[in-house]
């Protein structure tokens, strides 16, 4: 470990976010240790994690065993019924790897059969597309972990066989969750108590989760695909009135791709490729490279206007070129992310006037182009007088999780059933389940995202890996839906920019655009910029001079990110949770 850390150069040190700042305002500790240390949505999540890494497992182990816990304590959030990003930088050679975890439509799933049900249900047999995520932990697994898969879920089926406590967050998910799942006798018959959702300090013992975890422990990841497992799920599904089939379970596999990547400033910040919008902070962060941000100090109106800017051009691009890659034009990403490209981009936004109607998208390809003249910006708004309550809670629920072990490998996974509870349905005996992701597919033809069986649908969880000087330097991510970039790029800018600590920049106050198209069925444009009532008056009454329209929401923090961070100088590890829901970090 001190041949990777200790030899960088003093400077380096002077750049470290936070290095020479004592914490002062964050609401939660930046947890240290100098071994190992799990970041992820819930405490036994990350003690799972923590315990395979002081019994010798890699990064990698403990974030399968994590994960496998996050399905049971975080319900509503992933699961074996999910879909995944993972992102894996590999201490020994140096390299960034990216497994795409997330299932195609199911064959049957045509557009005909969702405009005759009057489109996409949220709920349901016929919300859920092929689960992907177990397929891409086992692959993990196998090809970069050192665990067999009795040992990585061994935590997990531990938990699931002994029963958990229902934490308050998870309480009052089911209970704001009461109507979609009460629909389903198989999803009561875990999750309820008579006509009542659990409540917390009950305990809840998943037998059936348990006994799948077996079997795939036994069998490999492809009894969950082929074997008993997928009959089952098949059968189940189409009881329901589903589509999905043991034939889409048996031609999933999750597969490798090359991960995308950014310099920003000296720090290589990598992301999910497509079918993944990780390009978006990707080119934001391209275009405000060209700015002096802590000049403007953070979050002034100038800093959050140039942020919010970025944010809805590289919205734009995402909405006309991000699609399954196997379907759609070749996506120009390689010019995307060009430094050339973000300047051409970057030339569009006025300082003083925020952008308003449809943004159009840019042309990588082309040498000049008329994007100004179809440019409207808007002008000035009025501050609501209303503060309204944080709705954040069981939109877009995802979940994610960072592992680094003592020889410098990074895990970041992004995991998720889309909505709250997904579907709301318990797959039958499985005990896990099932995703609602069908409900960001277009029905309209002339869409890139548009719904074609076979296809993968666009995805908005995106999971970031951060090097330096060629060096492992940070894990991160955030849930969220169309959010997260949004707060990723915040969180980073915080910390890369305005010398925050870790802990610190994920609980700043973030802005969020609804500039766009949204990934939700049926994909409103709303057009807000949301703000927290934490914001100073005079900031706030900049933004709408501006053209903001603005929506301000009493909340606090970037989202939910996760964190976790390398000190060059010693290879100490920092982690942060935000201080929401049940996130956790430990190390040793």
């Amino acid at each position: 470990m001190e041949s990777r850390f200790f030899l960088l150069p003093f400077l380096l040190f002077l750049s470290i976010p936070g290095a020479a700042v004592a914490q002062s305002t964050a609401w939660r500790p930046v947890v240290m240790a100098n071994h190992g240390m799990v970041a992820s949505g819930h405490p036994l999540a990350s003690m799972a994690g923590n315990r395979i890494l002081e019994g010798g497992g890699n990064a990698v182990d403990a974030a399968v065993a994590a994960w496998t816990v996050q399905g049971l304590v975080e319900p509503g959030m992933t699961g074996l019924g999910g879909d995944a990003f993972i992102l894996i930088y590999l201490a020994k050679t140096g390299e960034v790897k990216f497994i795409n975890a997330t299932g195609p439509a199911p064959a049957k799933a045509t557009p005909e059969l969702y405009r005759d049900k009057g489109g996409i249900p949220d709920a349901g047999a016929l919300a859920s597309d092929v689960p992907g995520a177990l397929d891409g932990i086992g692959l993990a697994l196998e090809t970069y972990g050192t665990l067999s898969y009795a040992d990585a879920f061994a935590p997990a089926i531990e938990i699931a066989s002994d029963g958990f406590p229902i934490s308050y967050h998870l309480a009052g998910q089911l209970e704001r969750g009461r109507d979609k799942l009460g629909e389903f006798a198989a999803t009561k018959s875990v999750w309820f108590r008579g006509d009542r959702p659990l409540e917390a300090g009950e305990l809840v013992v998943q037998k059936d989760y348990a006994t799948t975890l077996r079997t795939i422990a036994a069998k490999g990841r492809r009894a969950f695909y082929e074997g008993d497992i997928a009959s089952a799920l098949a059968a189940f599904i189409s009881a329901q009135g589903g589509v999905l089939s043991a034939s889409d379970l048996a031609a999933y596999e999750a597969h490798e791709a090359e991960p995308i990547h950014v310099n920003y400033k000296g720090y290589e910040v990598y992301e999910a490729a497509p079918n993944s919008q990780g390009h978006v902070l990707l080119q934001a962060l391209n275009v405000l490279e060209g700015f002096d941000l802590p000049y403007m100090e953070h979050n002034s109106a100038p800093y959050l206007h140039l942020v919010t800017e970025s944010l809805k051009l590289a919205f734009a691009d995402r909405d006309r070129y991000l699609g399954d890659p196997r379907f759609v034009d070749p996506i120009p990403m390689e010019g995307l992310l060009s430094k050339d490209y973000a300047a051409r981009r970057r030339a569009l936004i006025r300082p003083g006037h925020a952008m308003s109607g449809t943004i159009p998208a840019g042309d990588p390809a082309a040498r000049a182009t008329d994007e100004q003249a179809q440019l409207a910006f808007a002008s000035a708004q009025t501050i609501p007088a209303e503060v309204l309550p944080d709705d954040r809670g069981d939109k877009g629920l995802t979940t994610y999780l960072a592992v680094i072990d003592d020889e410098g490998n990074m895990v970041s996974i992004t995991s998720s059933l889309c909505s709250g509870f997904g579907s709301g349905l318990v797959a039958g005996d499985g005990g896990f389940f099932m995703n609602n992701r069908m409900v960001y597919y277009f029905l309209d033809a002339d869409h890139t995202n548009y719904l074609v069986p076979g296809k993968r649908t666009r995805h908005t969880i995106n999971p970031a890996l951060v090097l330096k000087d060629g060096k492992p330097f940070m894990a991160f991510g955030t849930p969220g839906g169309d959010t997260q970039p949004q707060t990723e790029l915040q969180f980073f800018l915080n910390l890369i920019e305005f010398d925050m600590d870790v802990q610190e920049a994920l609980e700043a106050p973030a802005v969020i655009s609804s500039h766009f198209q949204s990934s939700f069925w049926p994909h409103d444009e709303a057009n807000k910029l949301r703000v927290p009532s934490t914001l100073s008056q005079h900031v706030l009454e900049a933004l709408a001079a501006r053209g903001h329209d603005l929506e301000i929401r009493d909340y606090r923090g970037v989202g939910s990110v996760k964190a976790i961070l390398i000190d060059p100088r010693s290879g100490a590890l920092m982690g942060g949770v935000s201080p929401t829901g049940d996130s956790y970090v430990i190390g040793w």
